[in-house]
């Protein structure tokens, strides 16, 4: 069984987000980039399945400009047998990323394509969904806990988080999972492995090749902070307090 695992490269978490002073975008010159924490959890899970027997290979792809590749070495130095870069230098929204996966995932075959959720930079939630629509596969999303079925060959059992508490949901191969928070906690790649992981080659792809047009499907107006939240006040009673939010901050 192969294993398809979707990683973004994105601002580190850690990294205090600035943007722009022409309000075009948020700051990312000079700035600490990473692999998306969610896309990490992706990978995780797909090497424990290989590793427990339930997978032959684990594929990475990531889309974008050159530096993209840095994501692909550190996911290779986790574990991933082969890495694929699928090199552009537009910027990529949701359908796009979900059309090229398609195109990826019709050439490669996986029996499971594995996402994060969300990618911490835009919070979109959208491409898991959108790649399953446009290749008619199952998915399931925002899992918590994913388990080969012994008995069923060829399905997978999928525990996922919703607004009610937990729901679980047993998906036919090929699949599309996207992955919560709560699913794993992603490994450390090991110096002796982020030295292998230079030697090994990333097979560098165009849209074109795949037969993707890139097309700006969105269009981005304006980025500004949040506003500064104001200091709080002390209420001497409970009546002052019911005074201020019906009168001042009219939420009752």
């Amino acid at each position: 069984m192969k294993i398809m695992v979707a990683v973004k490269r994105v601002i580190d978490y850690a990294v205090k987000i600035r943007v722009k002073p022409d309000k075009s975008g948020v700051e990312t010159a000079n700035v600490k980039m990473s692999m998306n924490p969610f896309c990490e959890i992706a990978l995780e899970e797909a090497l424990r399945l290989r590793e427990a027997g339930h997978a032959s290979e684990v594929l990475v792809v990531s889309m974008g400009g050159a530096q993209c590749s840095d994501t692909l070495r550190t996911a290779l130095a986790m574990g991933a047998d082969r890495a694929i870069h699928v090199s552009t230098s537009h910027s990529l929204f949701p359908l796009t990323v979900a059309k090229l996966l398609q195109a990826l995932a019709t050439s490669e075959k996986p029996n499971i394509l594995l996402l994060g959720k969300q990618a911490i930079d835009d919070d979109a939630n959208q491409t898991g969904q959108m790649v399953a629509g446009l290749l008619q596969w199952p998915q399931g999303t925002f899992a918590s806990k994913v388990q080969m079925d012994k008995e069923a060959v060829g399905s997978v059992t999928v525990e996922r988080e919703v607004d009610g508490g937990l729901e679980t949901v047993k998906l036919q191969l090929p699949a599309v999972i996207t992955t919560d928070l709560r699913l794993n906690q992603p490994r450390y790649a090991t110096l002796p492995n982020i030295m292998k992981a230079k030697k090994k080659t990333i097979t560098q792809i165009t849209p074109e090749q795949l037969g993707v047009q890139i097309t700006s499907d969105l269009e981005i107006l304006e980025v500004f902070e949040p506003p500064k939240r104001k200091a709080g006040v002390i209420v001497a009673s409970v009546d002052e307090l019911l005074d201020k939010l019906k009168n001042e901050a009219h939420v009752i």
